[in-house]
């Protein structure tokens, strides 16, 4: 389904590629949500880069049931689009997003159905593991995801960016875990991914218990974010360009090592190793090896270099 809604006419991979800029003004002209989604509009600025924005402009980009299920069955599709290689994430209209959408919400959270306190329990507890799956869906696609922000990134945006393999954002954006001033415990991701992209787990811990704002500076500083760009058209135009030079290169290499990297953030040094060996026992018989290496050697770009979808 993906493909036929990013279906353009651009030349095949490998022989020719739109301008940083021009690719902006395709990612930046979408007029609303690519149906059947209501909340994301798709597209396909450039070969084999995937460009999913959030798309309620008029509502910040709050975070609806709708959202929490299309972002799944996006990322599912993405998954599995072998014209796709890399994903850009990012917010339509003023800011990245404003979080959860607590009017659409407060429903499910504050009148979870079950005739006793058990099932009740349980029936919360199957609630929130599937919004879990709505970032974590990000984080299991093999495809990188880059997710570039500008303006606010509040409570579920953390959640969000935290499950993306590269953050880019503007100067002025902002970030907030937000959840303790609504009462509740992040419980989508952040608690969980945020001391692993940072580091300091003092600094998530004050983050996350005061709910105060990080600007970019201090985000970039921190880690949060790789680099910080003057504005959201030159953010975009980074972030296409970033998406090119990953989409350059052989699938195999590029997804194998994105499952490696998320592998070894989650075990031992030693376990990781030991993964790596086993998956390169097989993954080192592609003819990528060799076609990446005839290009290296006679210096040509990966982006003139044909390698087979995957």
């Amino acid at each position: 389904m993906l493909s036929v809604m990013c279906r353009s006419a651009l030349p095949k991979y490998g022989r020719s590629w739109l301008s940083a800029q021009v690719a902006v003004r395709t990612m930046s002209s979408s007029e609303g949500p690519s149906p059947p989604f209501t909340t994301l509009a798709v597209s396909r600025p450039a070969e084999a880069v995937t460009h999913v924005q959030l798309h309620r402009p008029k509502k910040l980009n709050a975070m609806n049931k709708a959202f929490w299920r299309e972002m799944v069955e996006c990322f599912n599709e993405i998954s599995e689009d072998q014209d796709c290689r890399v994903v850009v994430v990012s917010g339509a209209g003023k800011m990245f997003t404003a979080g959860i959408d607590l009017m659409d919400m407060a429903g499910d959270m504050l009148q979870p159905e079950g005739d006793d306190a058990a099932r009740v329990a349980w029936n919360v507890r199957k609630l929130v593991r599937k919004y879990q799956e709505t970032f974590s869906v990000i984080e299991k696609c093999p495809k990188p995801v880059l997710v570039a922000v500008h303006g606010a990134c509040i409570g579920g945006g953390v959640d969000l960016i935290t499950a993306c393999d590269i953050r880019l954002c503007t100067q002025d954006a902002w970030f907030q875990v937000k959840e303790v001033d609504i009462g509740l415990a992040a419980d989508v991701g952040t608690l969980q991914r945020l001391p692993k992209v940072i580091g300091s787990r003092s600094l998530v811990n004050e983050l996350a218990l005061t709910a105060r704002k990080m600007y970019a500076d201090e985000a970039k500083s921190s880690g949060l974010v790789s680099r910080v760009f003057p504005d959201k058209d030159a953010m975009m135009a980074g972030a296409l360009e970033m998406a090119g030079e990953i989409a350059a290169r052989s699938p195999v290499a590029v997804q194998g090592t994105k499952l490696n990297l998320i592998y070894s953030r989650d075990h031992s040094v030693a376990e990781g190793l030991d993964y790596m060996a086993t998956w390169n026992m097989s993954m080192l018989q592609t003819q990528d090896v060799m076609k990446s290496a005839q290009a290296v050697m006679e210096k040509k770009s990966l982006k003139e270099t044909l390698f087979s979808k995957l």
